[in-house]
């Protein structure tokens, strides 16, 4: 046993691996807040679509490197929660509070898809395809 009081034989002040580069919590990228005004609508399916004239996220100053990769990754195809939070390898609620952040910039705007219950039935579809034959 070392001295250090541990037992481990290491340096109580070394708590990370050197490979793992800087360690920062996910509060801290959103500054210990755990909910946004826009959380509500954002289920793990909700879809991320960034704004047209979010060109240049890069350009603000007051955007993390997070919310502009959000930003990034919604440009060229709509994205699921669940995959940006995949994507970013942060957690669900991390990544809500930042898609918050970005919906109330005006940078971002979230669509859910319609639920299956609110889709029409098919036998109702197949009735009009008929009715709209019969004319």
């Amino acid at each position: 046993m070392s001295g250090d009081g541990q037992g481990n034989g290491q340096d109580a002040r070394h708590w990370f691996d050197d490979e793992a580069g800087p360690v920062v919590r996910p509060y801290a990228m959103t500054r210990g807040r755990t909910t946004s005004a826009a959380q509500h609508r954002l289920d793990l399916i909700a879809l991320v679509i960034a704004e047209q004239h979010a060109e240049d996220p890069e350009a603000d100053h007051s955007l993390s490197p997070e919310h502009v990769e959000i930003v990034e990754l919604c440009r060229d195809a709509p994205q699921s929660v669940a995959e940006l939070a995949a994507e970013l390898d942060l957690p669900i609620g991390v990544v809500r509070v930042l898609i918050g952040d970005l919906v109330a910039d005006d940078m971002v705007h979230v669509t859910r898809p319609v639920p299956p219950a609110e889709l029409p039935d098919e036998s109702i579809l197949r009735d009009v395809i008929s009715g709209l034959r019969a004319l």
